[in-house]
């Protein structure tokens, strides 16, 4: 392993850095100084070690006993937004969506409100093709830039990604370190006046300050997750220290003293009586790594 610009941190507790803030330890965490520094470190990285991209941790399971190899984590030199011309940005892959969509309505860009509502950065919006109130990211995306894991930087148009709901086929421990979006001109009084219809919805619908971490469960065809939870009786449903919301049953909580294995198995049970219920097999939209608590890092 070679000796980074950025800070390279052993047995980092990445708790904290996760919504849900339970979790093991990273056996490595990267916080490259910037670009050129994640192509160099990677590509001096034995093959073997794998990598994983830590964007907010909104969307995250990680289990109790850490994740083996590098846990990458884009600081505020690749978390910018910067305008291009009259409808396009570009962003760093660590930007939030707030600052996406805030810097799209300063410069009169439209069609990118919805980015305001999805807890995360861009480099988690497009591997995922993340969504929300009739938007997808696929809807604004022109392209990406990612480092694979051998260190080779590549740039991907829109159709490389070839996008489904909640899915890319984004090459498996490559690191997004930048996008273009592409929106419409408006005016910022119009921008703002859709980002503060999204954010009160969400402050009305969803237990925004739980520990929790975001939509547990894919719609799927035909369906809305939460009322399948919901219809299979798991409003308020207990596991240990982990909870389905009451105010929103597509979110599991940590209470407060839930382990990440308690979480998990919440949400396995859910599955099973959403499955005895209504036939339906729920499909995790939460993202789970690592290894349970018992196994621990190598």
């Amino acid at each position: 392993m070679i000796t980074p610009r950025g800070r390279l941190t052993a047995q980092a507790p990445l708790a904290p850095l996760v919504w849900f803030k339970t979790g093991g330890a990273a056996q490595w965490l990267f916080e490259p100084a910037d670009a050129d520094d994640l192509v160099a470190f990677l590509a001096g990285l034995e093959p073997d070690v794998p990598v994983m991209a830590l964007g907010l941790g909104s969307n995250l399971i990680v289990r109790d006993g850490g994740v083996p190899g590098v846990v990458v984590r884009l600081g505020k030199p690749l978390a910018r937004a910067d305008v291009l011309d009259g409808t396009t940005l570009r962003c760093g892959g660590g930007a939030s969506g707030i600052l996406v969509s805030s810097t799209a309505r300063d410069a009169g860009i439209g069609g990118l409100e919805f980015l305001r509502s999805i807890p995360g950065t861009v480099g988690g919006f497009v591997r995922m093709n993340g969504g929300a109130y009739g938007r997808e990211v696929k809807d604004v995306l022109i392209g990406c830039e990612i480092v694979l894991r051998s260190g080779e930087r590549q740039s991907l148009s829109l159709a490389d990604l070839h996008y489904s709901y909640r899915h890319s086929e984004l090459p498996e421990q490559a690191v997004v370190i930048a996008a273009t979006f592409r929106g419409h001109r408006e005016t910022p009084q119009a921008i703002q006046a859709e980002m503060d219809r999204i954010a009160a919805a969400r402050e009305a619908s969803q237990p925004l300050r739980s520990k929790t971490g975001g939509s547990t469960f894919k719609n799927p065809p035909g369906h809305r997750a939460w009322e399948l939870v919901d219809q299979a009786g798991c409003r308020g449903l207990t596991l240990g220290g982990a909870q389905v919301s009451d105010k929103h049953t597509n979110f599991l909580i940590n209470t407060g003293t839930a382990t990440s294995a308690e979480i998990e198995a919440l949400g396995e049970l859910v599955r099973d009586r959403v499955r005895a219920m209504n036939g339906v097999d729920l499909q995790w939209e939460i993202k789970r790594v690592g290894a349970p608590a018992q196994e621990g890092l190598a």
